[in-house]
């Protein structure tokens, strides 16, 4: 299963990229499934991801609900402003 991974703000900068196509290993069904695939393949994430908020195709999702081939996943660090 393929997946596009958009990453923002703080996520952005520990993973050095805006975007990338990822193919999921079998066995990753969920948005947690796809949090932990994305830790490992970038170390930085490691620890970090409890804060941020997933999105599956442009609306927030759970972390145990399903992802299909051909989602887009968004990772959303919080956002402090004034």
């Amino acid at each position: 299963m393929n997946v596009t991974v958009l990453y923002f703000a703080a996520v952005r900068d520990l993973v050095g990229r805006d975007e990338e196509r990822v193919a999921l290993p079998d066995g990753v069904a969920s948005i947690a499934g796809v949090g932990d695939h994305l830790a490992q393949l970038h170390p930085t994430l490691e620890g970090r991801l409890s804060y941020v908020r997933f999105a599956r195709n442009e609306e927030f999702a759970e972390l145990a609900d399903p992802i299909a081939d051909g989602d887009v996943i968004a990772l959303i660090p919080p956002v402090a402003g004034g």
